[in-house]
């Protein structure tokens, strides 16, 4: 008896598996793999997926059109922006009129009392949330200034260590625009250059312009010389469109810029007329801006008037920007924090919210890529999320056939880590997961 398990074990690989499901035809690599294989009208395909080792071995499409798999598989996703030292805070720092100015005073009022516990309790519940729902990578802002900032970055130092075969953090330094400008700047900044994070900022109205350029300018050459990628939060605002993202602009075409630059909101943008809608996103795209459109918090912060509701909307102009060749992805943002109430780290949620906000169909490939390759793309991923033979076995598996009733409804999910099942993985802390493919 004990030797039939034995073989049976030496026969059953580690990290393996094999599954017939539904996937979304834009997220299969090789199309050979999947010849005459059907798409069903939200654009997804019955495949057997096969792996081991932790590697995708093998995928097939699945002939018989009668049998429909039950389960969708995705990827594990990428939140492309998020702030987890923040997230969870609203019971000490609500914000119940839901504007942007008490958003702001309320984060400096809870940023300045913040203890170790209380960030470590925001971070550890962040992820443990985002493992559980299916994110495998978040690029998160940090609040960088005032006398706690380096003993928060020293923290999250260690809970990267902690979480890096789990989930792969990126972090973002969120300063005064003009802080890069000074001695503990320049500090940060080299540190920052020194662990693979981003520089960022914020840029919105009102704005001084030749101030503000002056700390554009000097941040881009900063960046450049410490060979340091940018994130900014640019445009968060429902007047002055788009003024940050010209004043950038014009930087850009006073500089050699080699380094990444990512602009996180951009919301009064989408309050432009369409030519000149048109024209920014012309020479975003060949300057290689990148863009993360963040729906959830902006439609809940901005534009808000008392007694009357706001008929457009400050948002990205996510398909103008994409039809322009700009990278857009779409982000959860701030999660039960004061700027924004709701969420809980999940990216079937988010797509669910963002749909009727972006108009983003998850059946086209356009409105699937912002949560899904493009969102990858943004964090410089070696793997897009695109599934092959050789792509690591990272996904979730939902119990639904549709798009509509995986969004519409809470569908039952099971998380793959480099493949192993989430819930088979041993739950001591010296547990080892493997995504050097992230």
């Amino acid at each position: 008896m004990n030797f039939a398990k034995n073989v049976e074990l030496i026969a059953s690989p580690p990290k393996s598996g094999c599954i017939d499901v539904l996937v979304p035809r834009c997220l299969i690599g090789n199309g050979l793999d999947v010849l005459g294989t059907s798409t069903d009208k939200e654009g997804l395909s019955p495949i057997q997926v096969e792996w081991r080792d932790g590697k995708i071995i093998s995928i097939k499409g699945l002939k018989d059109i009668s049998k429909v798999p039950k389960e969708m598989l995705l990827p594990r996703f990428v939140e492309p922006h998020a702030h987890i030292d923040k997230a969870f805070s609203w019971s000490r720092s609500s914000n119940l009129k839901g504007s942007y100015q008490e958003a702001l005073a309320s984060n400096l009022s809870e940023y300045g009392l913040r203890s170790e516990d209380e960030l470590l309790f925001s971070v550890e519940t962040s992820l443990n949330l985002a493992l559980t729902n299916g994110i495998r990578a978040i690029r998160s802002h940090i609040d960088s200034f005032g006398k706690n900032a380096m003993r928060d970055w020293e923290i999250l130092e260690k809970v990267r260590t902690k979480w890096r075969e789990k989930i792969f953090l990126q972090f973002v330094a969120l300063v005064p625009l003009d802080f890069w400008q000074t001695y503990k700047g320049e500090l940060l900044a080299q540190k920052i250059a020194f662990n693979g994070d981003l520089l960022g900022g914020v840029i919105a109205p009102p704005l001084n312009k030749r101030k503000t350029y002056q700390s554009l300018l000097h941040l881009v050459q900063l960046a450049n010389r410490l060979k340091c990628d940018i994130d900014l939060h640019i445009d968060e605002s429902q007047s002055c469109p788009a003024a940050g993202l010209k004043l950038l602009l014009e930087v850009l075409g006073q500089v050699k810029n080699e380094i990444s630059i990512t602009c996180s909101h951009l919301s009064s943008m989408g309050l432009l007329r369409k030519k000149a809608i048109s024209c920014l996103a012309k020479e975003m795209a060949k300057n290689k801006l990148k863009v993360v459109a963040l729906p959830l918090t902006n439609s809940w912060l901005l534009g808000r008037e008392k007694r009357s509701t706001l008929t457009k909307r400050p948002l990205a102009p996510i398909f103008q920007l994409q039809k322009a060749g700009v990278v857009v992805s779409v982000g959860g943002d701030n999660v039960n924090d004061a700027w924004f109430p709701l969420s809980n780290f999940d990216p079937i949620n988010l797509m669910a919210f963002s749909m009727p906000i972006a108009h983003l169909s998850p059946w086209d490939r356009l409105g699937l890529s912002p949560f899904t390759t493009s969102a990858a793309h943004i964090l410089s991923l070696q793997w897009d999320g695109i599934l092959e033979k050789g792509s690591p076995a990272d996904f979730i598996l939902l119990d639904s056939n549709s798009w509509v009733k995986t969004l519409s409804e809470r569908s039952k999910r099971r998380v793959v880590v480099n493949g192993e099942f989430l819930n088979e993985l041993p739950k001591n802390n010296n547990s080892k997961f493997s995504n050097s493919e992230l």
